[in-house]
């Protein structure tokens, strides 16, 4: 191979490098090759090496015997997959290194004869790789920080990642591994939020953007996160519908016509949505019992402080779960103010669409029309606080198909149950630093009303101390409050620049 002039152009060390390389990955290359052909292709990467070569030749025999044996044209174990096209796909050409970096790194791999006989093993022996460690892909990091998110399923989700080192008959170097911190700082670095929300209003003469203070935050839940949270949605449903958990804790009324009749859960509190029949007017039922908040639920909430979504003076001691079927709805209406601001709600399984304004009206079974409309992405958090949740109302239209939303609220001390305790594990929960991005600001903004020059903050003069819009003050800006039904929804999209 000396002569080869295309070896001619590389540096001995080089070669080296690239022989220990191609070897490391022999197995994957030869899959599915007759005995032959892995010959020739193991012959001509040692030869790339001829020291490796020499020292590695009487080796060579015993693997070519036990190649031998086999006696078949597959020269790989129908159970072995060695490298499946998802692990190249993740270790792919983004995070690849050049072969200079290989030698710098110290990584040693094995002989060709050592993959060959890997390759030619029986399938009992692929149990000796559970002592080896696992090559760390940027999968395997993502899927550790969402095992981290939910603490009770965690060694539960280490066996289904040890099961899939077995899977791999030989030895892979260990990639490095990012810190816990630095994982969630990466992720929530990419959440999107958005707080520039503006649809304005005539309220007693004057003009008022209606939605101020709402904040739409995308990205704070995984696909995987968000199945976790599901599936125990209807864990807990199940328990309701067998009794296992109080009265008031669980509730699902008949569907008397379209729109009514949804699933709810409530944890911390129970709230009366309208005066019973002993006389308690809306509110929370000081007196009525309900269960506590699950573990799952309070690692959400450590999530939404952690992450600059609530802050941490308004830390969620209660929640309601609205598990909706296709056609209910939830009809136009205020938030009690036994509950702080802000207050949020998380959105699963569908999109769908909130309604805001001061003026909702009620079109027929599940359908309303107002001012302005918000799409609620899956995985979504709606935040509410200021005149978003004060001075609109908000409904959510019959929705098209099955819905999850999980409403996370504080309570205001003088309205908790008697029997109520704060929950230990949510005292003093505090939110991660944000690091500067690349264009050296924080990432986020999570810190203010920042309505892109129109808000509040934004040009600091177009609002006056009580949330007013002044119109003499506002350097330009042609905005509208058209009315949005509900039914229109469906056969037309949102005005362009809406929200």
């Amino acid at each position: 191979m000396e002569d080869d002039p295309f070896l001619r152009q590389f540096h001995p060390s080089e070669l080296k490098i690239a022989s220990e390389f191609l070897t490391n990955w022999l197995s994957f290359l030869s899959r599915d090759l007759c005995k032959d052909c892995v010959h020739a292709l193991s012959d001509r990467i040692r030869s790339l090496d001829p020291e490796h070569c020499s020292n590695t030749d009487e080796v060579q025999g015993d693997g070519k015997a036990c190649l031998e044996s086999e006696g078949t044209s597959n020269n790989v174990d129908d159970d072995y997959d060695g490298k499946s096209p998802r692990d190249l796909e993740n270790g792919g050409d983004c995070d690849k290194p050049s072969l200079g970096s290989w030698k710098e790194s110290g990584i040693s791999f094995g002989t060709v004869s050592e993959v060959l006989d890997s390759v030619s093993e029986p399938p009992s022996n692929v149990g000796a790789a559970e002592t080896a460690s696992p090559r760390m892909s940027w999968a395997d990091m993502s899927q550790e920080e969402e095992d981290e998110f939910e603490e009770e399923e965690e060694e539960e989700e280490r066996g289904s990642s040890r099961k899939a080192s077995d899977e791999s008959p030989m030895k892979t170097p260990e990639k490095p591994k990012l810190s816990r911190e630095q994982r969630e700082n990466l992720r929530l670095r990419h959440v999107k939020r958005k707080k520039d929300f503006i649809c304005l209003e005539r309220i007693k003469g004057k003009l008022v953007n209606v939605v101020d203070g709402l904040e739409l935050h995308t990205g704070v839940f995984s696909a995987v996160e968000q199945k976790r949270i599901v599936d125990q949605v209807y864990q807990l449903q199940e328990k309701g519908r067998k009794g296992e958990l109080r009265v008031r804790t669980f509730t699902a009324p008949q569907k008397w016509m379209r729109g009514k009749g949804r699933v709810t859960i409530q944890f911390g509190c129970c709230y009366n949505y309208a005066t019973d029949r002993a006389g308690n007017p809306p509110g929370i039922l000081q007196r009525e019992e309900v269960d506590p908040l699950p573990s799952l639920f309070k690692v959400i909430i450590r999530r939404l402080i952690n992450w600059h979504v609530l802050p941490p003076t308004c830390v969620p001691d209660s929640c309601i779960v609205n598990i909706y079927d296709e056609g209910d709805c939830i009809p136009p209406h205020i938030d009690n103010h036994d509950f702080l601001r802000p207050f949020c709600t998380i959105s699963f399984l569908s999109e769908c669409n909130i309604l805001f304004g001061s003026n909702l009206k009620v079109e027929g079974p599940g359908e309303f029309s107002g001012s302005y409309s918000i799409p609620l992405p899956v995985g979504s958090v709606l935040v509410l606080k200021g005149n978003g949740a004060d001075v609109a109302k908000h409904c959510v239209p019959a929705v098209p198909t099955k819905r999850i939303s999980i409403t996370f609220r504080k309570m205001d001390e003088s309205k908790r149950p008697v029997w109520f305790t704060p929950e230990p594990d949510l005292q003093g929960i505090e939110p991660l630093p944000l690091e500067p991005n690349l264009s050296g600001s924080a990432a986020g903004s999570s810190g203010s009303n920042n309505h892109r020059g129109h808000g509040r903050r934004g040009r600091g003069n177009n609002y006056d101390t009580r949330g007013y819009y002044n119109p003499e003050r506002s350097s330009g800006g042609d905005y509208d409050s058209r009315e949005w039904s509900s039914s229109q929804r469906r056969g037309k999209q949102r005005p362009a620049g809406r929200n």
